[in-house]
């Protein structure tokens, strides 16, 4: 399964801890600073072949981690409706006068808050 940049940083993110330590690092080596595995082979004084194999076992497991608890899924997903949600409410606000406005200006404010 070919995944985006994006996607792998988030997996690592979202799962890393979950991994061994050299799997930690040489995935994160790999995809987000963009080293070779002869690069990280140096740095963490093991073979190349050593570094494939912990990147693709970390590949695996962030995989079967998201797949059986959907965390990125979810995530994603809660950000396109609060996009949304967002969305509405700054229309809403246009329309509106008074009480309502002032409303929807503090659930604009609280939707703010969540992104930071």
């Amino acid at each position: 399964m070919e995944q985006s940049r994006v996607m792998r940083s988030m997996l690592l993110d979202f799962y890393g801890e979950l991994l061994t330590e050299k799997q930690r690092q040489c995935y994160d080596l790999h995809f987000n600073e963009d080293l070779s595995l002869a690069e990280i082979a140096e740095q963490c004084g093991v073979s190349r072949q050593g570094v494939w194999d912990n990147i693709r076992r970390a590949e695996a497991a962030l995989a079967e981690y998201e797949e059986k608890t959907g965390l990125v899924r979810r995530f994603q997903e809660n950000a396109r409706v609060l996009g949304r949600i967002e969305q509405k409410v700054r229309e809403l606000r246009l329309l509106t006068e008074g009480e309502a406005k002032r409303i929807a200006g503090e659930i604009l404010e609280e939707l703010r808050a969540m992104e930071d």
